[in-house]
């Protein structure tokens, strides 16, 4: 069963770069004289991202039919809406001053304009697949002398200028200028003549490189900050294993060594008496709600792997800078075809800790994640739809998605399922367990749970501080992330130090002779998703300009579900390390 993850995982990959290649092998050859494509896409606040509206939602001039690009499911859910525009750029061809239309706007249009002028609103375009941005005006602060006070006056940018750089038959690069104000300050009728122009420009740079432009100008290219922070995190490892491989020596391998050979009476007696030792017939015992311990182990491997396979893909260059709609579409793909290691590893779970109503388990597991986020999709897509905002996901989207669910993930879930149930195998205790549970003693306030979770939540947290800075600024942001081979290893690193403080406080629980450790180990593994979510309060009101009600419930809305993942994520794999490090160590006495 073991080859069975990784046939999907490799099955996975395949289907990805397959889609890669068909994209970048596509044409975007031309000869002199055609139509390049060019379209737009949305305009609005440059700090909102999310509250993006259709272009022609603006009275800018129009072709006599509006044509709308086919687009795929990656890039509905990433808010691209494609139009055509009146602009002709025919390949190599030279433009002086071009009237696209002469617009007369009213009292309305104008009041409009100058309100989103105010808002910093921007334009997005794409020629030939190559993202290109415009502000849609400017502001200028003049100082009127007759009350003595700054007038704000506002400009339309009526004028667009592209530069277009070309290689042989293809274009490698567009930049827009814009120049020609027309004055939107008082509330009156305005008649503006939009115009454009356009000039060919020869380059050596190839192709291939077209893209670089953007990660050369994106401020998360400096990696020697990202290497600060990968030593960082390793010397936080060595110092903590150097604790652990102390601690072992001195303490915990004396106590096994004692116990796993042949010692006198009344030494045995003071050994099993004392600390960890002493509730080796509690330790194993099952914890309460076990159904959900292990649907929230499940699903918490599942989404392990899917963070492993985005991160390996954006690693070996799948993810390229504004390819629209890639990134969703990989990970969609990546989400159904890991269901099955969520229903296998459930159900296996469920079934050793003697459960056996799996199939109610299995329900639990495939929707402990999916249901709240599905439920917070439905909240933020409504309010989406009711702003008008091209961040609502369209009917044909949810379709597929639901279609997908069905058809796809569920039976894959349930194929997991069904191979766990019948693959199973005993729980392996290596100590009996008794038939009365022994109490728990009562402990100082800094053993309970909750200042548990939050001291194990400081050092992962800690080691992923920083990436998470530049996470936050590409997709709430403009940046590009283009570094997931830093990613991958910061990653490795967090589940490394996590796993390891897990281990450490379980055994500090055991020593304290407290034998719940079961649901306190994943409590304390996942707590780095809580303190994940206390950061993103903090990037939001110091950290950002982010604002209104669309914005901010998008960005709580869907920052919550992505911390509860991690929630799960970094929870399982304390619990696995924990239930590892229990099992050797009670294996390693003699007990019974």
């Amino acid at each position: 069963m073991v080859g069975f993850p990784k046939m999907l995982f490799i099955f996975l990959l395949l289907i990805c770069l397959g889609s890669h290649t068909e994209s970048v092998a596509s044409n975007h050859r031309y000869k002199k004289g055609d139509i390049v494509p060019f379209y737009a896409s949305k305009v609005g606040p440059y700090f909102n991202p999310q509250e993006a509206y259709a272009y022609y939602d603006f009275p800018y001039c129009s072709p006599d039919t509006i044509l709308e690009k086919k687009q795929t499911l990656g890039e509905m859910l990433d808010g691209d809406r494609l139009v055509s525009t009146p602009y002709q750029l025919e390949f190599l061809v030279d433009k002086d001053i071009r009237v696209i239309c002469n617009k007369t706007l009213t009292k309305t249009d104008v009041s409009h304009f100058r309100s989103v002028i105010e808002k910093d609103y921007f334009i997005q375009l794409y020629y030939d697949d190559l993202p290109v941005w415009s502000f849609i005006g400017s502001v200028f602060a003049t100082r009127d002398y007759t009350y003595e006070r700054i007038k704000n006056k506002y400009f339309l940018f009526k004028h667009v200028h592209f530069d277009v750089a070309y290689n042989e038959d293809r274009v490698i690069m567009v930049n827009l200028t814009t120049d020609s104000l027309v004055d939107l300050t008082e509330d009156k009728e305005v008649v503006v003549d939009f115009k454009y122009s356009v000039k060919w420009l020869a380059t050596g740079k190839s192709f291939d490189e077209r893209m670089d432009i953007y990660i050369d100008y994106a401020f998360l290219h400096r990696t020697s900050l990202h290497r600060h922070s990968i030593t960082y995190s390793s010397v936080t490892i060595f110092i903590l294993i150097i604790c652990f491989l102390t601690f072992y020596a001195l303490v915990l391998h004396k106590d096994i060594f004692k116990n796993s050979h042949d010692v006198e009476e009344d030494q045995v007696a003071d050994n099993e008496e004392t600390g960890w030792k002493k509730i080796h017939g509690d330790v194993f015992r099952f914890p309460k709600h076990k159904s959900l311990l292990a649907a929230a182990f499940g699903s918490g491997t599942h989404l392990l792997l899917l963070i492993v396979s985005i991160l390996v893909l954006g690693h070996m260059g799948y993810f390229q800078p504004y390819a629209r709609g890639i990134f969703w579409n990989a990970l969609v793909i990546a989400y159904v075809v890991t269901s099955v290691v969520s229903g296998y590893t459930s159900v296996s779970f469920y079934s050793q800790l003697e459960g056996t109503t799996w199939m109610k388990n299995l329900l639990l597991t495939g929707g402990l994640y999916i249901g709240p986020l599905f439920l917070a999709f439905g909240f933020l897509n409504t309010i989406a739809i009711s702003n008008r905002a091209t961040a609502a996901v369209p009917l044909e989207a949810i379709v597929i998605l639901s279609l997908i669910w069905i058809f796809f993930a569920s039976p894959l879930l349930l194929l997991g399922g069904f191979v766990g149930k019948n693959n199973t195998y005993n729980f392996r205790a290596p100590c009996r367990t008794s038939k009365c549970p022994r109490e728990v003693p009562r402990l100082r306030w800094y053993r309970g749970l909750l200042p548990q979770m939050a001291l194990a939540g400081i050092l992962p947290f800690s080691v992923v501080y920083v990436q998470i800075y530049y996470i936050f600024a590409t997709v709430w942001g403009h940046r590009v992330y283009t570094l997931y081979g830093i990613l991958l290893v910061v990653f490795s690193l967090l589940l490394i130090i996590t796993a390891l403080v897990s281990v450490a406080l379980t055994y500090f629980q055991l020593a304290a002779e407290d034998h719940q450790w079961w649901w306190r180990s994943f409590f304390c593994g996942g707590s780095t998703g809580l303190y994940i979510y206390g950061y993103c309060i903090y990037y939001y009101f110091w950290m950002s300009n982010m604002n209104g009600l669309l914005q901010t419930s998008f960005f709580f809305g869907y920052m919550a579900c992505v911390s509860y993942g991690i929630f799960l994520v970094l929870g399982s794999v304390g619990f696995r390390a924990s239930l590892l490090f229990v099992q050797y160590i009670y294996a390693a006495i003699k007990s019974d």
